[in-house]
């Protein structure tokens, strides 16, 4: 079962801004170029129309898998503001961002990239 988009407005972000919130944030567990190596979260090149859960080589939780999320700026900018919420059961061990700005700079970043 699919879950449906957040009824939310994501402002538009600053791409370069985001590629340094990347960097400062979420590369210590994630990749983001294309072909990206597994590290302690999936790789997210292309993130954007995937199925959650569903990159071969990572071994994500039940609830990411069965969660019905096709990720896009709507669910990543909502999701980013506390994982854990979210997906209530997910591995993801990151507190999350509470700016609407970062969140919007990550996903516009993101978005860029595949």
């Amino acid at each position: 079962m699919v879950m449906a988009e957040p009824d939310v407005e994501v402002p538009e972000g600053d791409v370069k801004k985001g590629a340094k919130l990347f960097k400062a944030k979420c590369a210590q567990c994630h990749t983001i170029e294309k072909g990206g190596l597994v590290k302690q979260g999936p790789p997210l090149w292309g993130v954007f129309g995937r199925q959650s859960g569903s990159v071969e080589g990572f071994a994500y939780s039940e609830a990411n898998k069965n969660s019905g999320i096709i990720w896009s700026d709507k669910h990543m900018y909502e999701y980013l503001v506390n994982p854990k919420k979210y997906i209530p059961g997910t591995k993801m061990v990151f507190a999350g961002l509470k700016k609407e700005k970062e969140r919007a700079d990550l996903c516009a970043f993101m978005a860029s990239m595949g």
